[in-house]
């Protein structure tokens, strides 16, 4: 059973308001953002860490985390270090650790068309071989040499038009 393919005169910002992208934008559509979230996955998870190397404001971390907070990406875990104050150490949930691929996909694509002559800064590998991994399209049925020039959007469930 093929899947209707969506025809763009067919859209209208009405039609739209269900979109995906457009939500998860909502969320992760900022550069701190996603500079957060990777450092998160690079194993930082104290205040501290994240702000020294991200140099961004202080107050504009405050609020990207809790953001990333109240949408269940990350979630506070209480640490006290001698002599010091209770604080929050950030960690990944899972909906967070499921924004990797997010990442990887504009990774692998910087890489692509980015990188400087020196090469990719990190590439990912799998965990156990070490073999370098990339991302790829799968279908239902398990094919995973699809090309990008094969993928079609088509009507979902949720469809308005």
């Amino acid at each position: 059973m093929g899947a209707t393919t969506v025809k763009h005169e067919d859209r209208t910002k009405e039609n739209t308001q269900n979109c995906s992208i457009g939500r998860s934008l909502q969320i992760l559509g900022e550069k701190w953002t996603l500079l957060i979230l990777r450092e998160a996955f690079l194993g930082a998870y104290r205040f501290e860490e994240f702000h020294r190397v991200l140099g961004c404001a202080r107050n504009l971390l405050t609020e990207r985390l809790q953001t990333l907070t109240e949408e269940g990406i990350l979630i506070r875990v209480p640490y006290k270090e001698p002599g010091s104050r209770v604080r929050d150490a950030y960690q990944l949930t899972d909906k967070g650790h499921e924004i990797l691929p997010v990442l990887a996909a504009l990774m692998q694509w910087g890489d692509r068309h980015l990188a400087d002559e020196a090469g990719p800064a990190a590439v990912l590998c799998s965990a156990v071989d070490g073999a370098q991994v990339r991302l790829a399209f799968i279908d239902e049925k398990g094919r995973t040499d699809i090309g990008l020039d094969e993928v079609v959007p088509a009507a979902g469930l949720g469809c308005l038009y």
